[in-house]
């Protein structure tokens, strides 16, 4: 529950003189928690409305978001516009679960390219139907997603639609950026920043800003948490680099290690490379450009480097940077500060997070 002191000024005339009256009037504005936010979420996604026919366009659709999952995007959306206003409904909710069918399109085609096998510890729609079938439905839920985006209150769709426009053709620019930086052999932090803000950030920038857009904020604090969103993705794909490494396979949902195996240009690698020297900079390098080494021993031995240059006490450093940054604009917010307390766990538990 949140709480906010607003200030009225009354003009009373008595006796021919005008009297000003102030007082202060105690305003409550429900503040909903994260369960019922993903409950709500939930929900929506539940009663999704999928045709059964063809099942091989339309089942793909209703497994992948069966899979479950974080959520991490409606619901940060959803927090958001609760930080200015206490209306939640359908112009909030659909538009909120429109970016989650976004971001399913998008996990559906990146699996194909990265030809994954798993996807949140089930096959991937590639593995379980096939490469057209995962491309089709894919597709599928990228329309679904304008047509929930499109949910939103009228007088505020012109100006979603041309974020949501802009942030989709970003994570495709992204998403781009990851399979070219595969065939460098060297990439800057610069770059890396750059793809990761794209293919991840600005998503979770989106949904922050399309929230504080539905709850009506100000131009002011709608830029602000666009900002902080963006913070907060970094973050979140930094961690998602680590988990990648240091996760448990069966909490994290993915093969560990995967991004070795594909050379991927994670932030862990970045830093390897900026900071190896001797036997490390050349068994680095021999491990990526190398062939005939089996995936075990590369895993095992990019490991053994990690942990010689301390990579990881590296990373989880970052990751704590971009956070509190993230958490520094929350405070710039001009609302109750126990009115942040439900988004300040939210952003505590996406950093924290095991999976």
């Amino acid at each position: 529950m949140g709480y906010e002191w607003w200030w009225r000024c009354w003009v009373l005339e008595f006796g021919g003189f005008e009297i000003f009256i102030t007082f202060a009037a105690l305003i409550i504005l429900y503040m909903y928690s994260i369960s019922e936010v993903r409950e709500w979420v939930d929900r929506v996604i539940r009663n999704l409305h999928v045709p059964g026919e063809p099942q091989e366009l339309y089942g793909p659709v209703s497994y992948v978001m069966s899979m479950g999952g974080k959520r991490v995007r409606p619901m940060l959306c959803v927090l958001s516009c609760n930080l200015f206003s206490e209306r939640i409904d359908n112009r909030v909710l659909f538009p909120a679960v429109g970016l989650e069918l976004f971001h399913a399109f998008t996990l559906v085609h990146d699996d194909i390219m990265d030809n994954a096998v798993l996807r949140r510890n089930q096959a991937t729609v590639h593995r379980k139907w096939d490469v057209n079938s995962a491309i089709l439905s894919g597709d599928v839920m990228c329309i679904a997603a304008y047509r929930y985006i499109c949910e939103v209150d009228p007088v505020y769709l012109p100006e979603v639609l041309r974020l949501f426009n802009e942030t989709a053709a970003q994570v495709c620019e992204g998403q781009q950026l990851d399979m070219n930086y595969e065939r460098h052999a060297v990439i800057s932090e610069e770059e890396y920043l750059q793809m990761v803000e794209r293919k991840t950030a600005v998503l979770l920038a989106a949904a922050a800003k399309i929230g504080a857009i539905a709850g009506g904020a100000s131009s002011q604090h709608v830029a602000g948490m666009y900002e902080f969103g963006r913070l907060l993705g970094v973050a979140f794909q930094i961690q998602d680099d680590l988990l990648d490494v240091y996760g448990d396979a069966d909490i994290f949902g993915k093969v560990i290690g995967h991004d070795i195996a594909c050379n991927k240009k994670t932030f862990l690698l970045l830093l390897a490379m900026q900071q190896a020297s001797g036997s490390d900079k050349r068994d680095l390098f021999s491990l990526l450009t190398g062939k005939g080494v089996s995936v075990e021993e590369k895993i095992r031995s990019m490991l053994d480097i990690y942990r010689r240059l301390q990579i990881r006490q590296q990373v989880e450093g970052h990751i704590a940077g971009y956070y509190e940054r993230a958490l520094a604009l929350l405070d710039t917010v001009d609302v109750a500060p126990g009115r942040k307390e439900y988004m300040r766990q939210f952003a505590e538990k996406l950093v924290g997070r095991k999976h």
